[in-house]
């Protein structure tokens, strides 16, 4: 809870600095002009040239910037009011729901699979530091797991890889506690809890590059708060002792092994632009897993969207 507790307040302390620090905090480029907002992203974009140390009496750069601008005319031209988009309008495609929606379930899994793996690690009353300097540190070595292998191996790879390392620790966590050495119980979880800090990072990176920039922020909102409440679920691996433990781990390891399957449904977004409109979110495609250029996504379950007439 004191996890929860945090990350609310950590989010109210964010937006009120949003609010009275703008400078500090300035609202993307990439934002305002997909919502139609071009003399905003200029002044924002004038502001991060004077940051960089631009010199205005530059006859190349003020001819850079007056294209820019000329540009940023052009794109505003044709709509001079904002158009501001809700996460509700992913309802209505085909792809990008899908995609929010198993990336969510993702993060779900992880923050509630945690508690798990911290038990098995500390079994006895844990002194009060213990857990947290242990979570601090695997996620630090995830990070740099995700650093080194990212952009090599592509997005999905990487996160079917730590889902089926995530859903096979837990499996045999929960089928061998009386049979296996102390020593294995302690890897496999070990391992497990890498792989979910791992897949959890990946889960926000991923829903950052799949979902449309015109909902990019509540929808990656959403997939961390989905984080946020698996971890919500910790408290009920201690009701009645073990016997809320087993169930807690039952329940989130199920999960995991049906989150190993919809991971195959999403698309690779390695070398790939970053969809603007909700349209270019629905048109991201599976790829196959070893190579190849991406083709249509026919999904017998999941049919395309009837446009209107």
């Amino acid at each position: 809870m004191s996890h929860l507790l945090g990350w609310l307040l950590g989010c109210v302390l964010l937006g009120a600095g949003c609010d009275w620090f703008p400078s500090l905090f300035p609202e993307s480029p990439r934002w305002l002009l997909a919502t139609g907002q071009p003399a905003r992203a200029r002044k924002i974009l004038w502001h991060f040239a004077e940051a960089g140390g631009a010199d205005p009496e530059d006859s190349s750069e003020e001819e850079s910037s007056l294209a820019t601008a000329t540009e940023l005319d052009m794109l505003g031209a044709g709509s001079p009011q904002p158009r501001y988009h809700s996460i509700l309008e992913l309802r209505h495609t085909c792809i990008a729901w899908r995609n929010g929606l198993i990336l969510g379930f993702s993060s779900l899994i992880c923050g509630g699979i945690r508690a798990s793996f911290l038990r098995s690690l500390t079994p006895s009353e844990p002194a009060f530091y213990q857990p947290y300097f242990l979570g601090a540190g695997l996620e630090a070595i995830a990070t740099v797991f995700l650093l080194l292998t990212g952009d090599r191996w592509g997005r999905r790879p990487v996160l079917l890889l730590g889902t089926l390392v995530m859903g096979l620790a837990s499996l045999l966590l929960l089928a061998g506690t009386q049979y296996l050495p102390e020593w294995t119980m302690w890897s496999l979880s070990v391992l497990g809890l890498l792989a979910s800090q791992a897949v959890s990072a990946l889960s926000s990176l991923f829903a950052a590059e799949v979902l449309p920039t015109v909902t990019r922020g509540a929808g990656l909102g959403l997939v961390l708060g989905a984080g946020f409440l698996g971890q919500a679920a910790a408290p009920l691996a201690d009701l009645h002792g073990r016997r809320g433990f087993f169930l807690h781990h039952v329940v989130f390891a199920s999960f995991a092994i049906l989150a190993l399957l919809c991971v195959l449904l999403l698309p690779e977004s390695r070398g790939r632009g970053l969809p603007a409109s909700v349209q270019d979110a629905d048109r991201l495609c599976r790829s196959p897993l070893r190579g190849g250029r991406p083709g249509p996504d026919h999904l017998p379950l999941l049919p395309p969207t009837p446009r209107p007439q």
